[in-house]
């Protein structure tokens, strides 16, 4: 209870103020419903109040050694980092600790709520998509073959386009995001993107981006926004960065077995993106195709003058 006080007033700022959800701060902060009630329902901590000065544990002159400890383990694997085990048996080998395991476990437990990211759901007006480019084995010919997979999808209507390539390239990316457009029926105005290589020629620091001359290109023919998750902050990017692995899974298992080329699969991918407009959106009393009707709405129209995918030579 000692750590919920600590964090009584930031858990009535975020919930009250910012707009966390009850049951999300509840997760967050690791608290009981009846806590997180108690807390938004008075601005201090109710009842028993200390009268003498609260004696310092044992552990508290080390904490200054725990913490760097905590803080160092965010930036390496999961599978290596220092349980409360571990640490109590380094304070005990390198600094003479004398105490418990338990007030190891509750520094730590401490210290971990009060560094927690908050994972707030991201919001998804119509008009607004998300791009991921990566990779896929199917079978070409009778040998296994790596294929370019470009997956754009309307997060709103939850309407999803995906297409595959010959190799990841340039011209790959230009021509998802034409085919895309075309199947959505028009242009958002807002695309997301992880920081693709291929579109991203340098990152000069939080979100700006100094994008490539050919991606560059592409925005200022179809006028869309392009915001970049910042780099190292995958709660960030929603599902951009899981698109390509969502379409392995749903449409490329089994590995699909090719003759000639790719257009069987791209002609069966437009297919499978079209039967997936018929199911009905989860949460919502309508099908993901009556969706897209109504986020057309919120979508540009497509340029009259047709995009050239191909890469372009300046003089």
């Amino acid at each position: 209870m000692d750590t919920d006080r600590e964090n009584w007033a930031e858990i009535r700022r975020r919930v009250l103020v910012d707009g966390l959800s009850r049951r999300a701060a509840g997760r967050v902060y690791g608290i009981h419903f009846k806590t997180r009630r108690k807390i938004l329902a008075h601005p201090e901590p109710p009842g028993y109040r200390r009268t003498t000065p609260r004696r310092p544990s044992i552990l508290e002159p080390l904490l200054p050694v725990v913490h760097p400890i905590l803080q160092d383990d965010r930036k390496a694997p999961r599978k290596p980092r220092h349980t409360a085990v571990r640490i109590d048996r380094r304070l005990r080998d390198e600094h003479a600790y004398q105490g418990g395991l338990t007030g190891v476990k509750d520094a730590v437990r401490a210290w971990s709520r009060s560094h927690a990211e908050v994972f707030v759901p991201l919001a998804h007006p119509p008009g607004e998509a998300q791009v991921d480019f990566g990779e896929a084995e199917v079978t070409l010919d009778g040998r296994p073959t790596k294929v370019a997979v470009f997956v754009m999808t309307l997060p709103y209507s939850d309407t999803l386009f995906c297409c595959a390539f010959p190799r990841a390239c340039t011209e790959a990316f230009l021509e998802g995001h034409a085919h895309a457009f075309a199947f959505f029926g028009g242009v958002p105005r807002r695309i997301s993107y992880d920081n693709l290589k291929i579109a991203v020629a340098r990152i000069t620091g939080g979100r700006q981006r100094r994008v490539t001359g050919e991606f560059l290109r592409l925005k200022s023919h179809h006028r869309f926004e392009t915001p970049f998750c910042l780099v190292r902050r995958p709660h960030e990017k929603g599902p951009v960065e899981t698109l390509v692995g969502f379409a392995r899974r749903n449409f490329l298992v089994p590995v699909p077995i090719l003759r000639g080329g790719l257009e069987g699969l791209n002609a069966r991918l437009q297919a499978d993106g079209r039967t997936n407009l018929a199911r009905q959106r989860r949460g919502k009393p309508a099908t993901k195709e009556e969706l897209l009707a109504e986020e057309r709405a919120a979508l540009r129209p497509l340029p009259a003058e047709a995009f050239e995918a191909t890469r372009v030579e300046q003089p």
